[in-house]
């Protein structure tokens, strides 16, 4: 199948019937890597001519996307289709979807490296915030100016304005920003959510890697959405009862929300109090309770046991975590980075105020957590894109920042599934202050790299 090449995009247009039927006919590897031979830097299949396609239809084209990705970098998908298809993509991968989607060819050549400085408005809305952010740095870094709606109802009255916008984005992904967590983070407290009988197949669904790395980024409150939740049995209380006592050396706190015991034992409430865990009726009881929601979520000075020394292996993958770091915040602030020095210690930051931090999580092949240090003004500055205006909100800063050290986080482990090094990232930790930072950092030895943007102090660190 020939390729159509357009902007640096190579398009392939399969008809009829994708239901795995075909096997790979439709498309080989050597009509994919000729294209990329012409300066492709992006690969799609066109679906406006399949009149029908299941998962095992495409499938075909998953597994060459994913050889062709780690062979060639470049970016693969899909590209022409309507809601619906679109939502059937996204149910049939949504574990593991490594690829992008682009509903028009339109939309895909605004990410293409051969059509920048086009000075687009563009309106771009997806329901995933950290898919917003990461659209919104890709169209800046290209020269176009990204409008981001933060609800559905704005974006529906904005997309209401003839004449505003040069091109409106739905129905979208970008698949280099890796994983998609089956939890939420509210006010640095994970959520996670859990539904009908809980029995013992708790404890093989539950992703213990992944709350225990996110003990280890800083982590503290822990809520179960329990609303759900039928009843449980003895497997799934021990369960939790375990997970509690786990936390206790990191002074993590674990709550149930909306919990009925209609059809539980009322002394399993009570076991699980006594194993520290808290109940309360209504999510908005902790949520809307700042001073609650800050002592429960607090960092924890406690000497936590597993104390792990970074390793070879971690410093080895450095410059593919600076490369990833320096990137995005160069282009959110249009600043370059000056390097001034890298030492092997304890954390260092020197004066404390006007300092704000964040931290993200990684795990698989290789694990550890990056600690990123900014100065106020250059997280402003860093998330003013993503906000749509300058402000003074600290809070909204901090959340905004999140989703930065998020696109970090999914940079780095693109990076490092080049290199055949598989991880998953957690959700990022943010800090309001040096103070709260140091409470989990302060006795990690790892590698401090100091930067400067004009003339701004930056710290990244690398730990474990």
């Amino acid at each position: 199948m020939r390729a159509v090449l357009k902007d640096g995009i190579g398009f392939f247009t399969p008809q009829g019937f994708l239901d795995g039927s075909s096997g790979n006919s439709f498309l080989s590897i050597d009509d994919i890597e000729a294209t990329i031979a012409q300066n492709a830097n992006m690969i799609l299949v066109s679906l406006k001519k399949v009149i029908f396609f299941n998962r095992n239809g495409l499938d075909s084209f998953v597994k060459m996307f994913q050889k062709v990705r780690s062979a060639n970098h470049c970016t693969v998908g899909f590209c022409d289709y309507d809601t619906k298809k679109y939502n059937a993509i996204i149910n049939f991968y949504q574990d593991d979807l490594s690829f992008s989607l682009f509903k028009t060819q339109d939309i895909a050549m605004l990410f293409s490296a051969n059509y920048k400085n086009q000075n687009k408005n563009i309106l771009l809305y997806n329901e995933d915030k950290s898919q917003r952010a990461a659209m919104a740095i890709e169209l800046h870094d290209n020269g176009h100016n990204p409008i981001v709606a933060q609800s559905l109802n704005e974006f529906n009255e904005k997309s209401n304005a003839e004449n505003a916008y040069d091109i409106i984005i739905t129905d979208t992904y970008l698949g280099q920003m890796g994983q998609k967590v089956a939890t939420r983070v509210t006010g640095n407290a994970i959520i996670y959510t859990v539904s009908s009988f809980l029995d013992a197949e708790i404890g093989n669904t539950f992703n213990i890697a992944y709350h225990n790395n996110s003990l280890n980024v800083g982590f503290r409150l822990f809520i179960f959405d329990t609303y759900k939740v039928i009843s449980m049995n003895v497997h799934a209380l021990n369960f939790f009862s375990k997970l509690s006592s786990a936390g206790a050396e990191y002074n993590a706190t674990i709550c149930f929300v909306g919990m009925s015991f209609d059809k539980t034992p009322k002394e399993f409430k009570e076991t699980l109090e006594d194993s520290g865990i808290m109940f309360f009726n209504q999510m908005d009881d902790i949520l809307q309770n700042k001073e609650l929601l800050e002592e429960l979520g607090a960092s924890s000075a406690s000497n936590v046991k597993d104390k792990r020394a970074i390793n070879k292996t971690t410093v080895t993958e450095l410059p593919n975590f600076i490369d990833a770091t320096v990137a995005t915040i160069e282009m959110m602030t249009n600043s370059k980075a000056i390097k001034e020095s890298a030492n092997v210690s304890k954390m260092e930051i020197g004066s404390k105020d006007g300092k704000i931090a964040s931290s993200i999580g990684f795990y698989g092949d290789m694990d550890g957590m990056i600690v990123l240090i900014f100065p106020i003004g250059i997280a402003k500055k860093a998330c003013e894109l993503l906000i749509g205006e300058e402000t003074n909100d600290t809070e909204l800063v901090l959340d905004t920042l999140a989703e930065l050290v998020n696109i970090v986080g999914g940079k780095v482990k693109t990076l490092l599934a080049d290199e055949k090094i598989s991880v998953n990232i957690t959700l990022p930790r943010t800090y309001p202050d040096i103070d709260s930072l140091l409470e989990i950092v302060q006795d990690k030895k790892g590698v401090q790299v100091d930067l400067s943007f004009n003339n701004d102090k930056f710290i990244f660190f690398l730990t474990r």
